[in-house]
């Protein structure tokens, strides 16, 4: 930000009681500065990184176009689909038009076996119920042991904070749930979805993401993803998006401190400026929003520290051929998780690029390339049968070691709201307390809950549009 910009953005910020400043330019921040800016809000957004998305990103790697992460969303996750409209990206990031999803098990003494999890247009829970049936990869018994489990979990009650309290695991041992019926359904899904196995994970947690995106709506699970580089979406159009509703955007710009003026006011400190605002939104990672906070602003400030973090290691292959037939695929009996197809989104031209998405790699998140090289390249070989005569012409990895806060047992008391205690502060990032596991639906619901907040003490009105989702929940 050079100095006529920031003189801009300062008298900008100095408009009595319609001014806001958003630090952070992840989807919490932008959907938070988009939401004030709908309501007639005077906004400046400012990312310290060179681009918006948070840790949803993009990046070139010779011809190829690279996201950071494998980045999936559920039809039931109406906030984020809210963005991708406001955005105009919905087109980009389509929703498949019935939930399925190949599980190939390569550990069968009979072989490689294939596999699928898929809905029915069925009423809720029969849409399932053909599915479940007909899995392969449980026994009959274990598949009648699974539908009453989630029954079980199905009556829980999300508002009950014992749940918290509680891990998932242990729930499931306990609902007669075998270890192979953990490995192949509960944690297939789990895992990807929380980032983290079912015996490290509150049970309040797991429960909320079951019953929301299984045993809701028939088509709640169905699955969307960006069928373009994240980039284009959470910065190219996101960027575009706030140009056009007025706010001022400004990246490579680090916030330093924040302080209350005394008068209603806050003060923003940048290198080489102060801009004022008559409201803060927070919207970047806990420890860094602890290291922000100004004294008093938050009850048990330093719970925020507690909260844990789970990384997610991303391995991405790019074959000389066609290996793969289908979109994506998610595995049993090997180290692979989920495997997807990032050829066209990439922009390759022949050959074939996949990116295998590996959440709690606690154990491989600083494992060596050539030790990652060495142990998943045999593997895709045992996954993929067309891998086993291709030619490799890149291996390489991407690493999130904070990709999200740890769902652990405890973590709901550890999540505050979007209120501070200073008034005109307010809270945003997935790990705040919406609801949600560390999600983009849960970085979007954050960020319309501080606007909500924010705008409520301005006097503002909330634009109705941006609570279109809520209807849609």
């Amino acid at each position: 930000m050079n100095d006529e910009q920031l003189a801009d953005a300062s008298e900008a910020s100095g408009l009595s009681g319609r001014t806001a400043v958003v630090v952070g330019g992840g989807l919490a921040g932008v959907t938070s500065a988009l939401a004030l800016a709908d309501a007639g809000v005077r906004v400046t957004l400012l990312e310290g990184r060179p681009r918006l998305g948070g840790l949803a990103f993009s990046f070139r790697r010779g011809e190829l176009t690279v996201d950071n992460g494998q980045h999936v969303y559920l039809r039931c996750c109406t906030a984020y689909r809210w963005f991708l409209e406001r955005i105009e990206g919905s087109a980009l990031a389509p929703l498949q038009e019935r939930l399925d999803v190949p599980v190939v098990d390569v550990a069968r003494p009979e072989g490689r076996r294939l596999g699928r999890l898929r809905r029915d247009p069925l009423p809720v829970p029969l849409h399932l119920g053909r599915s479940l049936a007909t899995y392969p990869h449980l026994s009959l018994a274990e598949r009648a042991g699974v539908g009453r489990a989630a029954l079980a979990l199905k009556g829980l009650d999300l508002a009950d904070p014992r749940l918290d309290a509680q891990d998932f695991g242990s729930w499931l041992t306990a609902h007669g749930q075998s270890a192979r019926a953990v490995e192949a359904l509960w944690d297939l899904v789990g895992v990807a979805t929380l980032n983290a196995v079912a015996g490290d994970c509150s049970l309040g947690l797991a429960a909320m993401v079951f019953k929301t995106g299984l045993l809701s709506e028939p088509g709640a699970a169905d699955i969307g993803w960006a069928h373009v580089p994240l980039g284009d979406l959470h910065d190219r159009l996101a960027r575009k998006a706030l140009d056009s509703a007025g706010v001022r955007t400004e990246v490579r710009t680090r916030v330093t401190s924040l302080r209350p003026d005394g008068n209603g006011t806050w003060s923003v400190q940048v290198p080489g400026e102060t801009l004022r605002a008559d409201t803060v939104v927070l919207a970047v990672p806990q420890r860094e929003a602890y290291d922000l906070l100004p004294d008093g602003a938050l009850d048990h400030a330093e719970r925020l520290l507690e909260i844990g973090t789970a990384p997610i290691l991303n391995v991405h292959v790019v074959y000389d051929r066609k290996v793969l037939d289908t979109p994506f695929l998610a595995a049993l009996g090997t180290p692979v998780q989920w495997v997807f197809d990032r050829t066209a989104a990439s922009g390759l031209r022949d050959g074939q690029y996949l990116a295998l998405s590996q959440s709690a790699a606690h154990d491989e998140i600083d494992a060596p390339v050539a030790a990652l090289r060495e142990r998943y390249l045999p593997e895709l070989q045992r996954l993929l049968p067309g891998t086993r005569g291709a030619g490799v012409r890149d291996f390489f990895v991407t690493r999130e070691r904070t990709a999200t806060f740890a769902p652990a047992p405890g973590v709901g008391r550890l999540r505050p709201g979007a209120r501070t205690k200073a008034p005109g502060l307010y809270l945003a990032g997935a790990w705040t307390a919406t609801g949600w596991p560390a999600t983009m639906e849960s970085a979007v619901r954050s960020g319309v809950s501080a606007a909500d907040a924010a705008l409520s003490a301005l006097g503002r009105p909330r634009p109705r549009h941006l609570f279109e989702f809520e209807e849609a929940a």
